[in-house]
């Protein structure tokens, strides 16, 4: 049976700011698909912050929102292993079903709802607001709403063995 032990006073002492990842990458809503999803792929990540011309946060661009939401096109199953997603089938055949998604922007696919927070939240709340959200990454802004930091599960769980190490 599994037991459930507090987090270590050190993690408790944490802030997002301690285990954010830096630089961000960002796109614009007027960034092509294919720009945006060179993006992804040269740099092995799932979402995308979009940003106004002030580098503001406006929204996000997930590789679910390119796969599903436009297209129809069913991804097929896939597992989450703390920031890498590995799917049970060979994305490369997805090239002709995502041919016709790629001639268009961002602001076509983008949601408006990204989710942030800022770097001096405590990493519990950080933890907690994933979970509570069933999201895979927090936007970390600066008093501009400008991102400057993600913060992803796998990060929190990077910080929980590296306390407990």
């Amino acid at each position: 049976m599994a037991q459930h032990c507090a987090p270590s006073s050190m993690v408790l002492q944490l802030t997002v700011r301690d285990v954010m990842s830096t630089p961000v990458l960002t796109v614009q809503a007027n960034t092509s698909l294919k720009d945006a999803v060179q993006l992804l792929s040269d740099h092995h990540i799932s979402g995308l912050p979009v940003v106004n011309d002030q580098g503001q946060l406006v929204g996000e661009l997930t590789e679910q929102d390119l796969m599903v939401r436009e297209s129809g096109i069913e991804i097929g199953p896939y597992v989450m292993l703390l920031d890498s997603v590995i799917y049970l089938r060979n994305p490369l055949n997805w090239d002709k079903q995502v041919h016709q998604v790629l001639g268009t922007a961002v602001k076509d696919l983008m949601r408006s709802d990204s989710h942030s927070c800022e770097a001096s939240l405590p990493l519990p709340k950080a933890a907690a607001m994933l979970h509570d959200k069933s999201i895979q990454r927090l936007f970390v802004v600066d008093a501009e709403r400008c991102p400057c930091g993600v913060i992803t599960r796998g990060d929190v769980v990077r910080a929980l063995a590296l306390q407990d190490g």
